[in-house]
């Protein structure tokens, strides 16, 4: 079967065979392997995802596709070509992913599906019968096109006992209401990183954290691989997420319900994502826009903050498009009565020498467990740190005993006096600033303790930052430390 016009014009792809179809079960050998091939160009201005038919027939075990494309040499400043893959079952490709059985972007030529296993990034399950389709996904396409060939080898057989998927526990051994440092966005060989989620969890424990968060680009496939890795890890609370890698933006699904998909076809100007953001957090979890300003094609948010819930700042080795991002941060923060979305920071890790945990988030909550995690993040008690050295302690009191601490409200008369108190350890030979709603306030070099007075009348907020001496002034340098606000009321 050829694909019609309409699915050429639709796809932008010009297939030289038809869809991949195996020949008819009902002549074949029930052990055969059939393989078939074929080869497309994409053109172009193609759409975003072109989706190839595959004919999977009954008696199906094993479903493994390969794929390969041109790369030719183009001069500086022309796009090359760039070709993600994934798949979906005979359930179909509408928005919204019910047919979605992986993706792995461009992180590896070939995958495999069985009822029993599949390759990380893809979901282990039945190989039913009916339409499948391949997802590929253009990320960048040279001036003469992109050429692809596709192989699909079908090997039939008895299909293996099906998995049944192991979650990580939703509550872990604590310390009841204390300060517990994570990592929300990370990545294993479920998407384009280079480590086991067995390897993340030992340098996440390396690195003195308490809890992660499972954050693979479009796929949930590695929620089911951490809950035999939480055994061996007992002390280590594993949030499940995701990382949706749009066109337009990524944003974190942190600490959705086990086994949560959240889709990623769409753009900004398409209008969907506020669709997607209430699914995250029908799902439990927290809609977290990451690196806002990286510069990277596709990573800069577009979609607004309107639908989220707090905002990545600091993303893995401090640069300035972190500057702007905490800049940019900083111009919402108008008052105490406004919304406002609290910081946290990750290291986005992939691969060395990146660092898990470098940096993290230290958040106030009640016990380590997903509720009181998301709970305190949600809230903005928390604060982000270069690494397990650092910590900090910042609140305000007024003279008659009114106290808060990071994201809390300090209710006092406009002209009582407050006292702002911030201790710092593991910053040796940084400088301190308190950055008001004004701006910067107050910088000293850093000591045991620092303290500075204020009114509710002069400062509707104040926040911390320990930052390194500055190499070129007058820009600062890189953070140790960055508090979320106190608000004075």
């Amino acid at each position: 079967m050829a694909l019609s016009r309409r699915e050429l014009l639709a796809t932008g792809a010009a297939a030289a065979a038809g869809p991949l179809t195996p020949a008819d079960r009902d002549d074949a050998d029930p052990a055969a392997t059939v393989i078939r091939t074929l080869r497309g160009t994409i053109a172009p201005g193609a759409p975003d995802y072109v989706y190839v038919p595959l004919e999977v027939p009954s008696g199906v075990r094993e479903l493994r596709i390969a794929y390969t494309y041109d790369k030719p040499p183009q001069p500086p400043g022309t796009p090359g070509n760039a070709l993600d893959i994934g798949i979906f079952d005979q359930r179909g490709t509408a928005l919204g992913g019910r047919g979605f059985r992986g993706w792995s972007g461009g992180a590896r030529g070939e995958f495999f599906l069985r009822a029993d296993e599949a390759t990380p990034g893809y979901l282990p399950g039945a190989l039913e019968p009916g339409c499948w389709h391949l997802a590929l996904g253009p990320y960048t396409v040279a001036p003469q096109g992109l050429s692809y060939e596709i192989t699909a080898t079908f090997t039939h057989g008895p299909p293996g006992v099906p998995a049944t998927p192991v979650h990580p526990p939703q509550r872990v051994r604590g310390r009841g209401r204390a300060w517990y440092r994570g990592d929300c966005h990370l990545h294993s060989v479920h998407s384009d990183g280079r480590r086991t989620p067995a390897e993340l969890a030992a340098l996440a424990r390396g690195a003195g954290l308490d809890f992660i968060n499972s954050s693979e680009h479009n796929t949930n496939s590695a929620h089911a691989a951490w809950g035999p890795v939480a055994g061996t890890h007992p002390d280590l609370l594993i949030l499940t997420g995701e990382e949706v890698t749009t066109r337009t933006g990524h944003v974190l699904a942190v600490g959705t319900a086990p086994g949560t998909f959240v889709d990623w076809r769409y753009r900004a100007r398409d209008q969907r994502f506020g669709r997607f953001a209430q699914q995250i957090r029908r799902a439990g979890g927290l809609v977290v826009p990451a690196h806002p300003h990286a510069t990277c094609m596709g990573c800069a948010w577009k979609f607004g903050f309107g639908e989220a819930d707090a905002v990545e700042v600091w993303n893995g080795t401090w640069t300035p498009d972190d500057e702007v991002a905490l800049a940019s941060w900083d111009a919402t923060l108008r008052g105490a009565g406004e919304r406002w979305l609290p910081v946290i920071a990750s290291s986005d890790y992939h691969r060395d020498p990146d660092r898990v945990g470098t940096p993290q988030t230290v958040v106030l909550a009640e016990d380590l467990s997903r509720e009181a995690i998301l709970a305190g993040l949600r809230a903005g008690h928390s604060y982000a740190a270069e690494s397990s050295a650092v910590s900090v302690t910042f609140d305000a009191v007024t003279a008659r005993g009114a106290h808060a601490g990071i994201g809390d409200r300090l209710h006092a008369p406009a002209g009582a006096e407050v006292l702002v108190r911030l201790t710092v350890t593991g910053a040796d030979g940084c400088d301190l600033r308190l950055v008001t709603d004004q701006g910067v306030a107050f910088t000293a070099p850093a000591a045991t303790a620092l303290e500075w007075r204020t009114t509710p009348a002069r400062t509707s907020s104040v926040r911390a930052e320990v930052r390194r001496t500055p190499q070129m002034p007058p820009l600062p340098g890189a953070p140790v430390a960055l508090t979320n606000p106190i608000w004075l009321t």
